[in-house]
């Protein structure tokens, strides 16, 4: 499954090979594009920024007839700030209104760390370090059951949690709902094997953004880094297969059964991504070398 990713503003960005202030508009024009040629699964958050202009993205395609509430799969997160128990219903309820949407898809936990709760995103102190809240992600987890319960989510999921934090929810006594997904850095520099085999085994989806690496944007990754898409095997099987190193990536993806986000704002990119699922099996294997793109 291919879905797309609208992203802006200063946590990350869209276009694969920049990153850096999108305008809002640019997040409608995306979304409302990529709904039209086909894609169904919608990916954004809070901290991003963009929710009003996907939300009304989605609607005017609802309104001409395009598609119908219940084609669109949309994803939102609950960001750090509002991991408290109490921050997490209000969080959602935020994100709907900003979205003008009754419920979402899926609601998931966009990191396992909490931050100081308050209107700054990323909060810091007088040395300009984040600070750091502490929250017990089970207590966390059961408000998100109630959102859940309440119908204003119909899913609920986890981004960026390792085996052991995922087992700590799905430990914790009295569990209601496990975690429907699993959001991580995943490509073919970092395959997350181990993290794919307990993720199937307790039938939790592994969702993988970064599919294509990321953007070479200072302090968002190492510049000593290489370009997944550069690479000079995955290059010579695009070739083989007459096709192009990104599709190749995707393919790999799919064929694990992991469903991938695709970020980008450009018209010709979204429409080629779309292609991925024509192509035959991706004989990629052997790459992972344990790069992390993502400073998280």
């Amino acid at each position: 499954m291919i879905s797309i990713w609208v992203k802006s503003k200063k946590v990350e960005l869209v276009e694969e090979e920049s990153r850096g202030m999108v305008p809002k508009s640019e997040a409608l024009e995306a979304t409302k594009f990529a709904i039209e040629i086909g894609f169904r699964h919608i990916d954004s958050a809070r901290v991003y920024q963009n929710e009003e202009q996907v939300g009304q993205a989605i609607r005017s395609k609802i309104a001409d007839g395009t598609v119908k509430r219940e084609d669109i799969f949309y994803t939102s997160k609950l960001w750090s700030t509002f991991l408290q128990p109490d921050l997490v219903r209000p969080a959602l309820e935020k994100s709907l209104k900003d979205l003008q949407l009754d419920y979402v898809d899926l609601y998931i936990i966009h990191f396992p760390v909490a931050v100081k709760p308050g209107e700054e995103l990323l909060p810091k102190d007088e040395n300009g370090k984040i600070i750091l809240d502490s929250v017990d992600l089970c207590r966390t987890w059961e408000a998100l059951e109630k959102c859940k319960d309440a119908g204003l989510t119909k899913s609920i999921g986890v981004s960026n949690f390792n085996h052991k934090q995922l087992e700590k929810i799905l430990n914790k006594p009295g569990l209601k709902y496990k975690p429907a997904c699993n959001q991580v850095e995943c490509h073919p520099y970092l395959n997350q094997r181990k993290l794919l085999d307990f993720c199937k085994s307790h039938d939790i989806v592994l969702v993988a953004y970064s599919a294509l690496g990321s953007q070479r944007v200072k302090g968002w990754m190492n510049q000593n880094h290489p370009v997944l898409l550069e690479d000079p095997v995955l290059c010579a099987i695009a070739k083989k297969n007459k096709q192009t190193p990104a599709l190749v990536a995707l393919r790999y993806q799919i064929q694990r059964g992991v469903v991938v986000l695709i970020k980008s704002f450009n018209k010709k990119r979204i429409k080629e991504n779309t292609q991925c699922s024509c192509t035959e099996n991706s004989p990629v294997s052997g790459f992972n070398v344990e790069i992390r793109y993502a400073s998280l």
